[in-house]
């Protein structure tokens, strides 16, 4: 399988994962403003979700651009990544409809961790087959937002069962650290 190939069943599975997303907002009884009031943790939870899979979207993006080669190892660990997607509807959906109580809170922030240490892998995996002084291996670098990222997903697991609200902050705040573009796979190539 080429890269290319890779690159666009990941964009395939990605796009599926939105739509089965936006598929579990259901209409509102009542037709007045209020009526979308009890709707409001599932957006929110949404719009999260949203976000972190165009983060992974545009992230997987660059990567794989900044790559040469790919091999089976690098099949599987994208494999891997996806299969941890995949259940962000799930949690997604359980995590909105239940106004953000502490189990389904910490079983969102347990996905998002799991599906950030497979990236991790699958990044590993990629610049071990570039080599060292490839340009990917230089733009990944020692990866400190992606640790403090981790770092905060677990914090924020914990914190579920201590106070959901600061549970949910950290999660928002591992999504703002990577709205920020991450531009050192650009600078790589140029």
């Amino acid at each position: 399988m080429t890269k290319g190939r890779l690159e666009a069943f990941t964009d395939g599975v990605i796009a599926i994962l939105i739509t089965i997303m936006v598929l579990e907002f259901r209409a509102p009884e009542g037709d007045s403003w209020d009526a979308l009031r009890p709707l409001l943790p599932v957006v929110l939870t949404y719009l999260l979700s949203f976000a972190f899979l165009g983060i992974y979207w545009n992230n997987h993006h660059h990567m794989l651009y900044a790559a040469e080669r790919i091999n089976g190892k690098i099949m599987l660990a994208n494999l891997h990544l996806l299969f941890w997607l995949s259940l962000m509807p799930f949690v997604t959906g359980w995590m909105g409809h239940n106004h953000f109580a502490p189990v389904p809170t910490a079983l969102y922030g347990i996905v998002q961790l799991l599906s950030a240490i497979s990236y991790t892998i699958l990044q590993t995996l990629l610049v071990a087959e570039q080599g060292p002084h490839s340009r990917l291996a230089r733009a990944m670098g020692s990866d400190t937002k992606g640790k403090l990222s981790m770092l905060l997903w677990a914090l924020g697991i914990g914190m579920a069962f201590v106070n959901q609200w600061v549970s949910d902050a950290l999660y928002v705040t591992v999504a703002l650290m990577w709205l920020v573009p991450d531009r050192r796979i650009e600078r790589a190539i140029r």
